[in-house]
């Protein structure tokens, strides 16, 4: 992970590389269950498979490879949880809060913020 908030190669997921969306998407997922408004909604729920789901669109949504895979947008991340729309904010927020700890661009805080907001409507 770079710490040079300045030019940054290619694009967001250039800047955060495999290990580092890995670990935004653990400590993005650990800040939501440490949520207690939001905690009651992960009961039940697979948190490794919605790791994995969620490093995907991260990926994607940053640019960077999703193998054979098409590129998914990021809605269905956290879709048929029954999040309120403020509720969903916050899991955004909670996203943009990682990222920008990461010492990652602003642009890619805001494309990443941007491309999971797009599912707020579910």
């Amino acid at each position: 992970m770079g710490v040079d908030c300045g030019a940054y190669p290619g694009n967001g997921f250039d800047w955060l590389g495999p290990a580092g969306v890995r670990m935004a998407v653990d400590r993005w997922l650990r800040l939501v269950a440490a949520d207690s408004e939001l905690a009651p909604y992960l009961i039940g729920v697979d948190l490794v498979r919605l790791g994995g789901h969620l490093a995907l669109l991260l990926t994607a949504a940053l640019g960077g490879p999703v193998g054979a895979v098409a590129r998914p947008d990021a809605a269905g991340g956290w879709r048929g949880l029954g999040l309120t729309e403020a509720q969903h904010r916050r899991v955004v927020d909670y996203l943009g809060g990682v990222l920008w700890a990461f010492n990652v661009p602003v642009e890619v805080v805001e494309a990443a913020r941007r491309a999971f907001a797009d599912e707020a409507g579910s």
